[in-house]
């Protein structure tokens, strides 16, 4: 990867539904040098994939948008935790994470009862032995279009 991948990878990160020639234009390159570049990067596995971020409030229905600390078990691998929390109803994003815990789960829940319910479920079938749940109040920030 060089500067102009790196620049590229920005703007997509702002705005992945720009067109080849927009991109371009921001990144010095023609159309078509610029969409080989995002072919090539999502070849060799540089792009993952594109998608879509949701205002929580627009989505409507309610609930509780949580992010709950995870520790697994000393039996539990990575490899088991994520396949058992990709099962699971709610979750929106997992990563693997450094410090005190081990992942990071953001999920949403319709209400306590069912907070409850995604807890126990992840400690029976995903292999967490503790956990720590915080409920967000409100967004501060919104990503940029």
């Amino acid at each position: 990867m060089d500067r102009i991948d790196r620049e590229i990878l920005g703007v997509l990160q702002r705005d992945a539904r720009i067109s080849y020639r927009d991109l371009g234009v921001r990144v010095g390159l023609s159309a078509n040098a610029a969409a080989d570049r995002v072919r090539r990067m999502r070849r060799d596995g540089v792009i993952r994939g594109f998608t879509t971020l949701v205002d929580p409030a627009a989505e409507g229905g309610g609930g509780l948008v949580v992010f709950i600390d995870v520790t697994l078990r000393l039996d539990a691998t990575n490899e088991e935790f994520e396949k058992a929390v990709a099962r699971l109803p709610g979750i929106t994003e997992v990563v693997h994470v450094t410090g005190e815990h081990d992942y990071l789960v953001r999920a949403r829940a319709a209400d306590p009862a069912a907070l409850d319910g995604l807890l126990r479920r992840l400690k029976k079938e995903a292999g967490v032995a503790h956990s720590n749940t915080r409920i967000a109040l409100r967004a501060a920030t919104r990503p940029a279009p």
